[in-house]
């Protein structure tokens, strides 16, 4: 069963059966919105990234994005860069896979961030949503929908983090500017 989280929301990385969740792939899907022109509508692609900042108290330690698609460990992985998005009807259009069991334990929190490298705003993109996937089974356990458009280039959309002997998810749904991860750093911190 699916959860659709609002911004500021946590919910578990625990099983209903009681069990720990060992893989999940974070998924981000997005289409550009269509523009209305002289001559109709028309769309123009967008680039949207996605990317995981893997912290260890509150330093940020290794990442992931379409320039370092696995990180240092192993343990997490981006399944690679698509320039355009809109594979259609809630397919996922990038993802990173995070083996839990192979995090490391300095690792306390991982920090997915969504950005458009060339620069639109995402008042051109629709249809965006992040979400978690139980990796060993395909079941949707989270989705954050990204709605509203807004004057900004990226979002900081979730963190994992540990909770207890288990982790956790938060939906951040922060607004932010930037082209890349590092442009997101100071708008990362106050969530960690």
């Amino acid at each position: 069963m699916t959860v659709n989280m609002t911004k500021g929301q946590a919910i578990s990385l625990q099983k209903n059966d009681g069990g720990t969740l060992t893989a999940v792939r974070m998924g981000l899907g997005w289409q550009a919105a269509p523009r209305r022109g002289l001559f109709g509508s028309r769309t123009r692609e967008i680039d949207l990234d996605a990317s995981a900042v893997l912290f260890a108290d509150k330093q940020p330690v290794d990442v992931v994005f379409f320039r370092h698609l696995v990180s240092d460990d192993g343990s997490v992985r981006h399944t690679g860069d698509n320039l355009v998005g809109g594979v259609g009807q809630g397919g996922d259009d990038e993802a990173i896979l995070v083996d839990l069991q192979r995090v490391p334990v300095h690792i306390d929190q991982i920090i997915f961030t969504v950005n458009s490298f060339t620069g639109q705003t995402f008042q051109e993109v629709q249809n965006a949503f992040c979400r978690l996937v139980d990796e060993t089974n395909g079941d949707e356990l989270a989705r954050y929908t990204l709605a509203g458009g807004g004057q900004y280039t990226a979002q900081i959309m979730a963190k994992v983090h540990r909770a207890g002997p288990g982790w956790q998810m938060t939906a951040l749904g922060t607004p932010a500017n930037g082209r890349t991860f590092q442009d997101l750093m100071p708008a990362i911190l106050p969530h960690l």
